[in-house]
């Protein structure tokens, strides 16, 4: 502390005690640098200069810094319009004293008559020894609310910029009551030292809270935010950062709507974390998205990712699991690329750990990846996870993994929602505490009933086309479908038969399964994929795909081992109780 005595005139004054003072920097320094949010620096700030250095003292910040995306701070002298945000108040009396006169949160334009304003449109302190009374009532009359007169009046004041790498972040008031001797040059020095300190910890803490918004945003960018709605399949998911101020890492997981109502489920894991790592799972998903979509097998899918991957450099490796689920044929087909083999929850409550070959990780390339196909029972539950969540420091992984087994057998119920087993997957786990990233996907598998399926063999003859549109209306009349939903698939789905008439060799199949939608499906052995085209008005043909483009909810072409299939979607206006 300072040693006290009285002065000239009976001023308070101080005797410095060097080791004392060198003590409290240390720890005012420590204070202020041990935060990572700009108003708690604020507030550890002004609770160091009272009483020690001041009687009251107000911290404000540009109010900029508290809106993300807003641009870099002004450097000294491009302050005058700035607004600012008073986000700490401290004093030595009683706390209703200046309560409503200085409120925190406060945001305001400093004018031009305050010392903040003069310090902060400077760079450097403005230090009075007495605010005169004229001083007094112009500072006065540009404040609101309340009469600041009494808080600066016939008070030392001094005023003293925060400033970073040459930017104006904001300033600091302090004054002395009367009975105080002035600031002197000590003083000013030790403020400007804490407040280079409180510059620097905002300037951080501004900085790492748009890395938190980046990684946020990103992660909302790649990841799926909702579980998707799926005809027969019912999907929760979590995700838990090894960082939670990061939000973000190389875990990833998807599920993808193919043709014929089926499911593509995915979950992966990129070697590493933080941006890195992120960024890589970001190309790895889109990449699986891509290959979906032209309905590759698990095995070719993975070993075409593979080779994308390794484009991406060679220190870039993945584990990834791809499994299939076919809701008509009761069966889930899975291709694994390193990663840990999925648990199978029955129906009948019963764990079973799938066998599934295990693979090379993605990005070792030059491998083959084998399938495993696994019979499905309706009401079965698939659970997906990465090593984040079975993965602890000093456990034997093979007992973790029993012990998720465990957990499934206690959480499994006929009627056990995806949602509450995630949630009690993590509870009972320890999920809140694990040291890398995990990412969790339950996956119910409900199927279709066959009632909801209706399908044909047709042989490739002109009279095929009459009777394929007979068959789809007998088929829609039975399910009771709106008559706007038949008159469009009847048109849609002559369109399709005919071209496969053209050009196939071996019997069409015809498919139609009424779910969410009206699912509307030709298979043929043409290997040649239509191009939508948009014909002229002397053109004979090409409008068969261009009408399907126009009047269907969605639609695709996707190539099989023995041709192609096309189909389109319809929109419901009710959908099927089952589903």
């Amino acid at each position: 502390m300072h040693e006290s005595e009285h002065g000239h005139n009976g001023v308070l004054t101080y005797k410095i005690d060097l080791r004392d003072h060198l003590s409290f920097l240390n720890e005012a320094t420590d204070r202020i640098g041990a935060g990572t949010d700009m108003v708690a620096i604020a507030v550890q700030f002004a609770a160091a200069l009272v009483p020690r250095l001041a009687d009251f003292a107000s911290v404000h910040l540009l109010d900029a810094l508290f809106v993300d995306g807003a641009p870099a701070p002004p450097a000294p002298g491009a302050t005058a319009s700035s607004l600012v945000r008073r986000v700490a108040v401290a004093h030595d009396e009683p706390p209703e004293r200046w309560l409503s006169l200085v409120p925190e949160g406060a945001v305001q334009i400093m004018h031009a008559t305050s010392p903040c304003h003069e310090a902060m449109a400077t760079g450097t302190p403005v230090q009075l020894d007495r605010v005169t009374p004229d001083r007094a009532v112009a500072m006065a009359l540009s404040h609101s609310p309340g009469d600041l007169y009494p808080l600066v009046a016939e008070r030392a004041y001094l005023a003293v910029p925060i400033v970073v790498r040459g930017r104006v972040l904001g300033c600091v008031a302090l004054t002395r009551r009367p009975e105080r001797a002035e600031f002197d040059e000590v003083d000013v020095l030790t403020v400007g030292q804490l407040a280079a300190q409180v510059a620097l910890g905002v300037d951080n803490a501004r900085l790492f809270r748009g890395q938190v918004a980046t990684a946020a945003e990103f992660r909302r960018g790649v990841l799926p935010t909702a579980p998707p709605t799926l005809a027969g399949v019912e999907v929760a998911h979590r995700y838990l950062p090894a960082n939670p101020a990061v939000e973000v890492g190389g875990d990833w997981f998807d599920t993808i709507a193919l043709p014929g109502s089926r499911v593509a489920i995915v979950i992966g894991d990129v070697m590493g974390h933080g941006v890195r790592s992120a960024a890589v799972m970001g190309h790895l998903r889109i990449a699986v998205q891509t290959l979906a979509a032209l309905d590759l097998p698990p095995g070719q899918l993975l070993r075409q990712l593979d080779s994308l991957a390794l484009q991406l450099g060679d220190d870039h490796l993945a584990t990834c699991l791809y499994a299939v689920y076919d809701p008509i044929a009761s069966c889930c087909v899975i291709a694994n690329a390193g990663h840990l083999a999925p648990m199978l929850v029955r129906a009948d409550g019963r764990v079973e750990r799938v066998e599934v070959p295990s693979g090379a990780p993605i990005g070792v390339g030059g491998v083959a990846f084998d399938t495993a196909e696994i019979p499905i029972r309706d009401g079965d539950v698939l659970v997906l996870y990465t090593d984040g969540l079975v993965e602890a420091r000093g456990d034997d992984i093979d007992d973790r993994i029993a012990a998720l087994g465990e957990c499934l057998e206690l959480a499994a119920r006929p009627d056990a929602d995806p949602e509450a087993l995630c949630d009690t997957l993590l509870t009972m786990l320890d999920g809140d505490k694990h040291e890398d990233d995990v990412a969790l996907l339950a996956a119910r598998l409900k199927g279709i009933p066959a009632e909801s399926i209706a399908n044909w063999l047709l042989a490739p003859l002109p009279p095929t086309v009459p009777r394929a549109r007979g068959l789809v209306r007998r088929a829609m009349a039975g399910w009771d479908l709106p008559e706007s939903v038949r008159d469009t698939t009847e048109l849609l789905a002559t369109e399709l038969v005919t071209n496969a008439v053209r050009y196939a060799h071996g019997p069409i199949e015809l498919r139609l399964l009424r779910t969410r939608t009206l699912l509307c499906e030709v298979r043929d052995d043409d290997h040649f994929l239509p191009i939508l085209l948009e014909a002229g008005d002397l053109d004979e043909g090409g409008r068969g795909l261009f009408l399907v483009s126009q009047l269907a909810q969605r639609w695709g072409v996707s190539r099989t081992a023995n041709g192609k299939v096309v189909w389109f979607e319809v929109a419901l206006e009710e959908e099927p109780v089952w589903a």
